[in-house]
């Protein structure tokens, strides 16, 4: 199938967790031209890793997509977000402790708020616990250190990405077949 790339580009912006998770899911999506690990959602500019680690800057580890609407609708991209992290956890994503592995959805206009919480309530049924997923206006977003992008192309076979990263990829083509990429 041809991508349709003559329309203009939206931005969203997601926290489900490790953003190596859902960097790596987000660019096997069609329609998605980009994926960045990032952080987003605190109070000083330009944070480091070990800044953000701290929880003391109020920052999440994000990603920041760039998509094609017509491609991928925000919709779609919210029914991915839900299904490939668990958004009934508060400050935790399995392993991974701390504020800055919430959920969040950081929407960047009035319609990306409203389908967010519409997708939210809708997901709520596929859930025994209560979603916990934040949903605020957009604020910051600053790219992670070079060694946070691309980190599952780049390390395949380390452990982390072989036992938790792996798994999310193998469900988004379970799930979300059709709407991937072809590798």
């Amino acid at each position: 199938m041809k991508q349709d790339k003559s329309h203009k580009l939206e931005v969203a912006t997601f926290v489900g967790g490790c953003f190596w998770c859902t960097e790596a899911i987000f660019k096997r999506i069609k329609g998605v031209e980009s994926a960045i690990s990032g952080y987003s959602g605190g109070k000083i500019e330009n944070p480091t890793y070990e800044q953000v680690c701290s929880g003391s800057t109020g920052h999440a580890e994000a990603i920041q997509i760039e998509f094609y609407p017509k491609i991928i609708s925000f919709e779609e991209s919210l029914e991915v977000f839900f299904k490939l992290h668990d958004p009934t956890t508060l400050n935790r994503q399995g392993n991974d402790v701390g504020t800055q592995y919430r959920s969040a959805i950081f929407y960047h206009d009035e319609k990306q708020k409203t389908q967010a919480e519409k997708a939210k309530l809708k997901m709520q049924k596929d859930y025994k616990g209560k979603i916990v997923t934040e949903i605020v206006p957009f604020s910051n977003f600053y790219k992670a250190e070079n060694y946070h992008q691309n980190y599952f192309e780049n390390n395949k076979n380390t452990p982390y990405c072989q036992v938790v990263i792996d798994p999310k990829i193998q469900k988004l083509y379970k799930d979300f077949g059709k709407i991937t990429k072809d590798d």
